[in-house]
């Protein structure tokens, strides 16, 4: 006997078949966003003109590969997690979650690191000097700051190195989850893991995932799945458009509501597999400038520039 299904029930089904979301893996996440930045900051690349910043922000990354490595970080428990799933609430919430002093210390190892690598401006090695040495309070005022999005509060110089440490932190957190403990949220435009912002969206072409868009955190990049043509920001379907540079890369552009006029990027691994979400939204600032003559603002910030 045939089964005609129902609407809700055609679409229940089509979320069983797709996977949700995708946890960041526990080793090199960081070190390919280092090697897409160093290929974006070459002579003739998209983020040429920028090409300085993006090796400064390679050698971050390089320095969270390696710190990510010696991390073992605390996990919620299981009183935790059951409140999260009961709530639909993230178990890693970014405002909430107790940080472990131990993060201070990695945010140091961290800078220390970048201050050591080659060819770095003098400015940055002061600037990661002073993460290093201001007093504690300091560091998580910073921090609080940072994830809260209070932007009046924020040290722009220091705060993507700051961030970087955050992210660190955040990544060895997700990376320890399982999907099954990532409760589905209420509000589909944050990171059901930390609770974060997108930083933008990627189209993937992997056999797991093939041609399903998913928004990457800014924070724990953690991946979630949105259906296309859906306003990340605030879900709606109608009046969303794409932006690109004419003669720019055909793997991203930009998608922009109607409804609220907001935008982020969309990534096309199709295009180019090798697309990375932080990197390539920080190297392709021109189409910022592109969307905001045409009064589009962003939904939310590049974890890596704050200016």
């Amino acid at each position: 006997m045939t089964r005609i299904l129902e609407p809700g029930q055609i679409e229940a089904l089509a979320e069983l078949a797709i996977h949700r979301i995708r946890l960041p893996e526990r080793i090199g996440p960081f070190a390919a966003r280092a090697r897409r930045l160093r290929e974006l900051a070459a002579p003739g690349a998209i983020g040429h003109a920028i090409g300085d910043y993006l090796n400064l922000m390679a050698a971050v990354a390089e320095a969270q590969e390696a710190t990510l490595a010696t991390l073992d970080p605390i996990l919620p428990d299981a009183a935790q997690l059951a409140r999260s799933r009961i709530h639909r609430m993230p178990p890693i919430e970014a405002r909430s979650w107790p940080r472990e002093p131990a993060w201070r210390a990695l945010a140091a190892q961290l800078t220390e690191r970048v201050a050591a690598a080659a060819d770095i401006p003098d400015g940055a090695r002061r600037e990661l000097s002073q993460v290093r040495t201001l007093p504690p309070e300091w560091l998580e005022a910073q921090a609080d700051a940072l994830l809260s999005g209070r932007r009046g509060e924020i040290e722009m110089a220091v705060a993507p190195f700051v961030m970087a440490a955050l992210q660190t932190y955040w990544v060895s957190l997700a990376s320890r989850l399982s999907e099954e403990v990532v409760p589905a949220l209420e509000v589909p435009g944050v990171c059901p893991a930390c609770g974060t912002l997108p930083v933008a969206s990627v189209v993937r072409v992997d056999k797991r995932s093939q041609g399903y868009r998913y928004l990457h955190c800014a924070l724990c990049a953690t991946e979630w799945h949105l259906v296309r043509v859906t306003c990340s920001h605030c879900q709606s379907t109608e009046g969303i458009a794409q932006h690109s540079i004419e003669g720019g890369p055909e793997a991203i552009r930009a998608e922009s509501c109607d409804q609220c006029h907001t935008y982020r990027k969309i990534l096309y691994q199709e295009q180019d597999v090798g697309v990375e979400p932080v990197a390539d939204d920080l190297a392709t600032l021109a189409l910022d400038l592109l969307m905001g003559e045409a009064g589009y603002h962003r939904g939310s910030t590049n974890p890596l520039l704050w200016q």
